[in-house]
């Protein structure tokens, strides 16, 4: 998320947004010599040759020279939303304190810093409180010589005004062309015919590759760091897309949207986040890479939005326990837990159970990779999904909807309750009662605490749905699925729960 001079530090920040310094400590440096330095002090003064074969490498002077003039800082005015209090709190945080009178020494406080009356709410009063204005900075760089400018969506989000600055300290407001919070990617537009641009990356990096960052931490425009990538593929928490780039070049904040290059000048990825206890740079940083970041840039300049493909199904990761239920040999793939009843899954024979193993003849690895595979499709392709069902690999070819990011889900109006079932005793060490608002499956009364149903996660108040894809809602049904199981040769049952209206497959091993 984009730091402002409100921001709190969070294991996960954005390498964003740095909020207007008032004032810098002066900084010092201290020499601090050897047991070697100070033995050579006092040794006859002499020239010292390095041998040719000793001196170090080339730096990335002549790189950093030639691309430096691309790269930019971006300035941001912005008035805070209604949810950025929610969300630099995290939403876990419940202040519950009396009404202060209007001249309590800590009613202005609470007005001014996200207490009942802060920003974005209402003030003791009942009033709304009026919202702040803020200045941020993050980076960015120039992708054409016509002034398409790509940065963080966090850097620009909820931006007034937006200001690029070159090197040189040249400034050009800038237009936002379009934005896209999924990969946390946005567009600029300044002015110009004949700008310094840089462009991505033709062939992917790779891990132990050379990686050189420039951008504006703490407001220090076109600093300069350099690293390795250290890791790919990376998934973080929080986000919606889990492909980084893992780097260890110094990225901090106000990083955000600057360029990493490769030693050929090429940007290979877009500094978005950072992995930090403290805030501060411990040498892991995530970047987008370039071959994402091209995708997503083109659509957003050719339509200032970005298009997905849709499935219409809930997925989930395949453990070796639900692997194990259903005769899969490896722990792969994004096993449907549910299918959308208006999405284009439903009507191509996609159903609940199926374990999706492969698009167009590509492996799928786990659920990221599924909906991640999807969403790079386009609205209206036709791809042919490898589905692992009932013991054996069928195949299925599904024309993809347009995902809507905006769908809400339809609210569901509750049953009146009727008389309470009586609930029984399972050989799985549940207690299961039918459900009584009509909507089918096994509710769960208790787990006997020692029982693989409690070290598998099953709790009370679950919904025990279907049993190796057989739907159940009577103790009977549910015994005698298990016992179906069992006859099969599997040691393991395939149990759909549901929890919250969540459901989500669970491989439940029939041996103590």
């Amino acid at each position: 998320m984009r730091s402002t001079i409100l921001s709190r530090t969070r294991r996960w920040l954005g390498a964003s947004a740095l909020a207007m310094l008032v004032g810098i400590g002066g900084v010092s440096t201290a020499f601090v010599m050897t047991g070697q330095t100070a033995t050579a002090q006092v040794q006859p003064a002499a020239q010292i040759v390095v041998p040719q074969a000793a001196q170090p490498q080339a730096g990335f002077a002549d790189l950093v020279e030639a691309v430096k003039p691309a790269v930019v800082s971006i300035l941001v005015e912005a008035e805070e939303s209604a949810g950025m209090i929610q969300r630099r709190g995290g939403g876990q945080f419940n202040f519950n304190f009396p009404d202060l009178p209007p001249d309590h020494p800590f009613r202005d406080f609470f007005d001014r810093f996200g207490g009942p009356g802060g920003p974005g709410g209402r003030g003791m009063d009942g009033q709304e409180a009026p919202r702040r204005q803020y200045m941020a900075a993050g980076s960015g760089f120039v992708i054409s010589a016509d002034g398409y400018v790509v940065t963080n969506n966090h850097v620009v989000e909820d931006a007034t005004k937006v200001t690029v600055v070159f090197d040189d300290g040249s400034e050009q407001i800038a237009e936002i062309v379009g934005t896209d919070e999924r990969t946390d990617l946005a567009v600029l537009k300044i002015e110009g015919t004949d700008l310094p641009f840089v462009s991505f990356e033709t062939e992917a990096s790779r891990v132990g590759d050379w990686v050189v960052a420039i951008g504006n931490p703490f407001g220090l425009g076109g600093t300069v760091t350099a690293g390795v990538i250290s890791g790919a593929g990376r998934n973080i928490g929080g986000s919606n897309y889990g492909d980084f780039l893992q780097i260890d070049a110094a990225v901090n904040t106000g990083n955000s949207g600057g360029p990493a290059f490769n030693t050929r000048g090429e940007v290979v990825g877009v500094n978005t986040a950072i992995y930090s206890p403290n805030g501060g740079n411990v040498g892991i940083a995530f970047a987008i890479p370039a071959a994402t970041v091209k995708g997503i840039v083109d659509q957003l300049i050719n339509s200032g939005t970005v298009t997905r493909g849709y499935l219409g199904v809930g997925i989930q990761d395949v453990s070796r326990d639900i692997a194990d239920g259903v005769g899969l040999a490896e722990a792969k793939g994004a096993i449907v837990s549910n299918v959308a009843e208006d999405g284009p899954a439903g009507p191509a024979g996609i159903r609940s159970g199926d374990i999706i193993t492969a698009v167009d003849g590509d492996p799928i690895d786990d659920a990221l990779d599924l909906s991640r595979t999807i969403a790079g499709k386009a609205p209206d392709t036709t791809v042919e999904l490898t589905i692992w069902r009932d013991g054996a690999e069928t195949k299925a070819s599904v024309k993809l909807g347009t995902l809507n990011e905006e769908a809400a889900a339809s609210e569901e109006q509750p049953a009146p309750a009727p008389q309470a079932p009586v609930p029984g005793e399972t050989s799985v060490g549940l207690t299961l009662v039918p459900n009584a608002d009509g909507s089918g499956g096994l509710l769960v009364q208790d787990v006997e605490p020692e029982s693989q149903a409690a070290q598998k996660g099953i709790a009370v108040g679950d919904a025990i749905l279907e049993v190796n894809n057989t739907p159940v809602n009577s103790i009977e049904e549910f015994e005698s699925a298990i016992e179906a199981v069992k006859a099969k040769g599997l040691n393991t049952a395939l149990v759909k729960a549901s929890r919250d209206g969540n459901a989500r497959f669970i491989g439940l091993p029939l041996s103590e």
